[in-house]
């Protein structure tokens, strides 16, 4: 467990972030080594079916999750006040939320997903492969909440190394399996949704069982086990706006690929191709803010407000170095990484031009998303959901249908980069306000305290 109230901001951004960093990197590089073996082992179809079912899953699973980032919300500000109690009773609630939602999730999912699909008018030819990965992943959500459950909370608490070697071991044995479940067993689509649901599951027993031996604290005993209702609120107020802006971003996915299927077989794969390297580099600036996040909450629970102006400014540097990096790499590169999914000259265009336009701009997509870190580490989550709402629905899926119909699928990717204009200064107006200081579970008296040391 790490104290965030005391010590170098930005020594400890940083060594809270790097497992954070590595574990999401390894997480994204499964979702990229993944699409490679399902490109190059299974075919084109077989790739897009992964890539279409990728939005549904996260629609699915996005208010839970929020509703669990709420929850490590309450334990960082809960821990920053040294009130363990408090952190013992939100660590139980969640774990009872989270085992019924995947319950109610895995259930609505299956039963929905042929008509999903339809609505957003699958290519035929991808229906089969999407409804099998789809319905088998689904299958599994009881553990990936529980996986998730446990990341969160030790996150809240401080702790980012050993959700690094938990998604080691689950990536690790991922890849294993769907190699296995592939060229030997020869199972297809559905080897990769199997082997998915596999190594979640016996990652999440087995960072149970550890838990259960070394930190007290987390540890889940199925008897003593209490669900507050107070506490949970709480978290539904803090989280709930997180997972409803999730949800947003989901079904604008979902939005989008609607669009993208309009162009055929050869845009969706190169979609799916383009974001799994998308998602790979920019997942280290959205963990640095996730680390802010712990870190406001943590010093907004010892009524330390300087401290969380200076961790904001230490993260803004962090990504905007690390974003003016990737993404230099990632222009100069995309042709080589394209090519890395697939040999079709056609999806390999559609992707190299998707990488060039959207990773351009990714030092704005970091600045506003460490706004969103110090905005959810104070519990000020509405505000998130708002921009997003404005960004997502009013400006980018309207200005992506409308540009494709100009410059074709281009147009789509165009409208992400020009959607984060707005956000960054709309986030910008809201932390200058200060108005977030006031939304957490402990209430702060900032304006009367003396500066800190």
């Amino acid at each position: 467990m790490k104290d965030f109230t005391h010590g170098n901001e930005t020594s400890l951004i940083l060594k809270f972030s790097i497992p954070l960093v590595l574990g999401n990197l390894i997480q994204n590089l499964y979702s990229i080594i993944d699409s490679i073996i399902v490109g190059n082992f299974l075919g084109k179809a077989a790739l897009a079916a992964v890539g279409a079912s990728f939005p549904i899953i996260y629609t699915l699973i996005s208010l839970v999750i929020g509703i669990g980032s709420g929850a490590s919300t309450i334990i960082a500000q809960y821990f920053g006040a040294k009130d363990h109690d408090k952190v013992r009773k939100t660590i139980d609630t969640i774990y009872i939320f989270f085992f019924f939602a995947g319950i109610v999730i895995s259930i609505i999912g299956i039963m929905l997903s042929r008509h999903i699909f339809i609505l957003l008018r699958l290519p035929e030819e991808v229906m089969p492969d999407a409804l099998i990965y789809l319905r088998i992943y689904l299958a599994g959500m009881i553990f990936l909440f529980g996986f998730n459950g446990i990341s969160s909370i030790l996150r809240g608490l401080g702790d980012s190394k050993n959700p690094l070697w938990f998604m080691i071991i689950a990536v690790t044995s991922n890849i294993i399996l769907d190699l296995l479940f592939i060229l030997v067993f020869k199972w297809g689509i559905a080897g990769i949704a199997s082997a998915m649901v596999i190594s979640q599951s016996s990652t999440f027993i087995a960072s149970i069982i550890y838990l259960n031996k070394k930190h007290p604290l987390v540890s889940l005993k199925l008897k003593s086990l209490t669900f507050d209702r107070v506490i949970f609120k709480d978290c539904v107020r803090i989280g709930l706006p997180t997972g409803l802006q999730q949800s947003l971003v989901a079904i604008g996915m979902m939005s989008i690929m609607g669009i993208i299927n309009t162009f055929g077989t050869n845009a969706v794969a190169a979609f799916t191709a383009g974001i799994r390297i998308d998602s790979f580099a920019r997942m280290p600036a959205m963990t640095f803010a996730s680390a802010l996040q712990s870190f406001t909450g943590q010093n907004l629970g010892a009524r330390k407000s300087i401290r969380i102006k200076k961790g904001l400014y230490s993260t803004l540097i962090i990504s905007c170095i690390y974003c003016l990096f990737i993404s230099a790499i990632l222009v100069l590169t995309r042709d080589t990484l394209m090519r890395m999914f697939t040999s079709e000259e056609s999806v390999i265009r559609i992707g190299s031009d998707y990488l060039l336009i959207v990773t351009s701009f990714y030092l704005l997509f970091s600045i506003m998303f460490a706004f969103y870190g110090i905005m959810r580490g104070a519990g000020a989550t509405l505000i998130p959901m708002l921009v997003t709402l404005i960004t997502l629905w009013i400006i980018r899926v309207p200005l992506a249908f409308y540009l494709s119909g100009k410059i074709g699928v281009n147009g789509i990717f165009w409208s992400e980069p020009i959607s984060w204009i707005p956000g960054v200064l709309f986030c910008w107006i809201y932390y200058i306000k200060g108005n977030w200081k006031q939304k957490g579970v402990i209430k702060s008296d900032f304006i009367t305290l003396p500066p800190e040391n």
